[in-house]
């Protein structure tokens, strides 16, 4: 396996990383500001616009084991290239769009390059620098400018639309994508894993199709209700293909997702916090959004300069996590970045119309959860990776983005039917309002949103070793190579 070995080279190679993880992260959100104009030239409902999000995001989240699995198997940086080069082409695709059905199909491709070249990138950054003080600082850049791609996601999605119009936020990414795949070779050293020999595809097709099934279930019961027919068979159809996703696991000779490794008791801890960090996360960006345009009147520039002090607050408080998870320890800095969070959520919860401002509904609960994100982002990845070996590295990369990704994707579905269900449930009240009504589902939302967050921080208490917390502070002190972490039990 290569490595590189002295400063320059490696601050080289986690700079295109990086801003490779940037632009994967920028992705999931740059749409939002663009949705309403999008849904108005692509003859988009309310309800399915959420579809150009989520069309991302369960591809990115379904195929990143089976993208982890490729890069250790294949080469890291081979997967990387590749991941780049079909994401580029899916950007070009999507931009280019003149129906609904083409733009959701491109951003399900774009998902799916996403999918081969996160884990791919992560990995890297992991076998490059040592566990310990040195990893952290690395995760810590990682979590300063991929924690801040949501909300940069959304100024630049502003400003594109504004000036060049919607299909520019999906064709930035193809001078980008082209830029990265042609340093990579210059900057970055070549690795893989030579024990396995073959990767499982059934299970990464059963698991997408599964996830897939059961956001699409929870979306349409605005429309079908959650008792109906429908309903049940869809969701049913989900849960017997995550069904089938464990028999092959359990079954497999290489699987997917070998269940040994969740004896790691923190990185379990740490893909189920992720999970509620995505659930959280996404779904606020595209809330908030929707009621700076729909509900305050606001531009799509000036909706994306609305979040530039939460992309500024998101970088410091990501590069200040690191100092403190080499301090305190993941944990502490983990659960205080939960809470912030679930605070910040329950402050949007009270947005209101007619009479809403930005300043006193947006800007300072947007201050407190960027502050959190940062404090929340860098330590479960840290935790997620921690004690893993090098031939685990793709893997550990692919949980711990599968379980953020596939929270956004559930996270947005569920807050969407809560906010639309409520929505709805205002017009029949004789409400004519049309601000008012989607204010009134975007307090639900933003309400369901703060309770993901509060039992993310719950969980990483009572899931994520305080010993294992502590054992990698003091050997990133010492500036050891952090222990192993202790199994379950």
């Amino acid at each position: 396996m290569g490595k590189l070995d002295n400063g320059r080279s490696k601050g080289l190679a986690l700079a295109l990383l990086a801003a490779t993880q940037f632009i994967v992260v920028l992705d999931a959100s740059i749409v939002n500001v663009a949705l309403p104009s999008i849904g108005r030239e692509l003859s988009f409902s309310q309800g399915d616009l959420s579809w150009v999000v989520n069309a991302y995001t369960l591809t990115f989240g379904g195929f990143l084991l089976l993208g982890g699995r490729l890069a250790d198997l294949l080469g890291r940086r081979r997967i990387f290239i590749a991941g780049l080069l079909l994401f580029g082409a899916a950007s070009l695709a999507g931009g280019l769009s003149q129906s609904a059905g083409q733009l959701i199909a491109a951003r399900a491709v774009q998902g799916l390059g996403a999918a081969l070249i996160s884990p791919a990138a992560l990995s890297i950054v992991t076998t490059t620098f040592a566990e310990g003080a040195e990893r952290n600082r690395a995760l810590g850049v990682w979590g300063a400018v991929a924690g801040a791609g949501g909300a940069a996601g959304v100024l630049l999605g502003g400003v594109l639309t504004e000036f060049l119009g919607w299909e520019w936020v999906l064709l930035v990414n193809v001078p980008i994508a082209l830029g990265a795949a042609l340093l990579a070779p210059r900057l970055l050293m070549e690795s893989r894993h030579e024990a396995a020999s073959s990767f499982d595809l059934p299970g990464a097709l059963s698991v997408t199709a599964g996830l897939a099934l059961l956001v699409y279930g929870l979306v349409n019961t605005v429309d079908a209700g959650w008792g109906s027919a429908e309903t049940i068979a869809i969701l049913g159809g989900a849960v017997l293909l995550i069904a089938l996703f464990l028999a092959i696991e359990a079954r497999s000779r290489e699987p997917l997702m070998p269940f040994s490794i969740f004896r790691l008791r923190t990185l379990s801890g740490a893909n189920v916090v992720g999970l509620l960090v995505g659930m959280s996360l996404f779904s606020m960006f595209f809330f908030i959004s929707l009621y700076l345009q729909q509900v305050l009147g606001y531009e799509p520039l000036e909706a994306g300069l609305a979040y530039l002090p939460l992309s500024a607050l998101i970088i410091l408080s990501a590069g200040g996590a690191a100092q403190l998870v080499t301090r305190v320890g993941f944990k502490p800095t983990l659960v205080t970045g939960m809470l912030l969070i679930a605070a910040g959520l329950l402050w949007f919860s009270q947005v209101s119309a007619p009479g809403g401002s930005y300043v006193g509904d947006v800007l300072f609960p947007s201050m407190i959860v960027a502050v959190g994100l940062g404090l929340a982002f860098v330590p479960v990845t840290i935790a997620a990776v921690t004690g893993t070996r090098p031939d685990e590295a793709g893997l550990a990369s692919g949980l711990i983005n599968t379980s953020q990704q596939v929270g956004g994707a559930l996270g947005l579905a569920i807050a969407a039917t809560v906010a639309n269900s409520a929505t709805a449930d205002v017009f029949a009240r004789g409400e004519r309002n049309a601000a008012v009504a989607l204010t009134e589902g975007f307090q639900d939302a933003f309400l369901v949103c703060a309770g993901f967050a509060a039992l993310g921080a719950l969980l990483a208490a009572v899931l994520i070793s305080s010993r294992d917390s502590r054992e990698h502070a003091e050997a990133a002190q010492r500036g050891d190579e952090a222990p192993a972490p202790a199994v379950a039990g």
